[in-house]
């Protein structure tokens, strides 16, 4: 038995209620990371040298997509950002992301999901990709069942 991976066993799943619903299942991604952005472990060092640990619980952390400019995918949180840039406060951080791998059963389910900016655009000759950087308040990560 070989292990094998496939981009096209992932799908990436972004709603707010206001706006709806985009499944993303590889259409003009390049790819995709998810970024927790707190440590969990901090060490404060007495002047006894007496090390105290903490442990952080936080989870939030970012999100970030290539895709290309001329994607579906990309018109779809264009429209996303317009909708929240334009709606009053309450509106900004509804959305929610969840991503699967479907084979490997690894997961990602993501809450107070917000655009960090508007991508960067570039024009030439030819079609690029951009890059859209989300932020999570809360990102929880699921293992799934390890492959064998």
């Amino acid at each position: 038995m070989h292990n094998v991976y496939s981009f096209a066993d992932f799908v990436f799943t972004i709603s707010h209620p206001s706006v709806g619903t985009r499944t993303i299942t590889g259409e003009g991604i390049g790819d995709i990371a998810f970024n927790l952005a707190t440590d969990v472990t901090a060490h404060d060092i007495g002047s006894d040298g007496v090390v105290m640990i903490s442990k952080i619980k936080a989870k939030n952390g970012t999100i970030e997509m290539n895709i290309q400019q001329s994607s579906a995918a990309n018109n779809w949180l264009t429209k996303w950002y317009n909708y929240l840039e334009g709606a009053n406060s309450g509106e900004w951080a509804r959305s929610t992301v969840t991503a699967r791998h479907t084979v490997s059963g690894e997961s990602y389910q993501c809450t107070g999901v917000t655009p960090q900016k508007l991508p960067d655009r570039s024009y030439q000759a030819e079609g690029q990709r951009v890059t859209w950087s989300l932020m999570a308040a809360q990102m929880d990560y699921n293992a799934g069942a390890v492959m064998t």
